[in-house]
């Protein structure tokens, strides 16, 4: 994605979580409610793309209270990222990429180079280039 693109889809993404604090705000019953962790946690993400005051400016939010939530939310791991673990099997023996391959003996270094041959193909060569010797 181009470095335009990028800025333009976190902007889209600011605006958003502006949007959705806006509306928020519009439609609490009162004043005094503080606003939902989703929101906060919605903020905390803006500002690792933004930065803490371009954020807490854009949304309307208390700078110490939006830094507050940044600092409770530094020692939290990602919901997202738990690790993993995925072993993928070999499906059979695979061949190599274009490549040289160089086999001494006692008749001389026999140099081959190959692309796209099995490694069967290759263990045969090597082989009879030393019943050959």
């Amino acid at each position: 994605m181009a470095d335009t693109e990028q800025r333009v889809v976190r902007s889209t993404r600011l605006d958003y979580t502006r949007r959705r604090i806006e509306r928020w705000r519009e439609t609490r019953r009162h004043s005094h409610v503080s606003m939902p962790p989703a929101l906060w946690n919605a903020a905390v993400a803006a500002v690792r793309q933004h930065g803490l005051y371009r954020t807490a400016r854009t949304l309307r939010v208390d700078y110490g209270a939006l830094k507050k939530h940044l600092e409770a939310s530094a020692g939290e791991a990602p919901a997202l990222a738990s690790p993993t673990f995925v072993e993928l099997a070999p499906s059979g023996p695979t061949s190599p990429g274009a490549c040289v391959i160089e086999i001494d003996g006692p008749r001389g270094t026999l140099r081959i180079r190959v692309g796209g041959l099995a490694l069967r193909d290759l263990v045969a060569v090597a082989q009879l280039w030393g019943e050959a010797s």
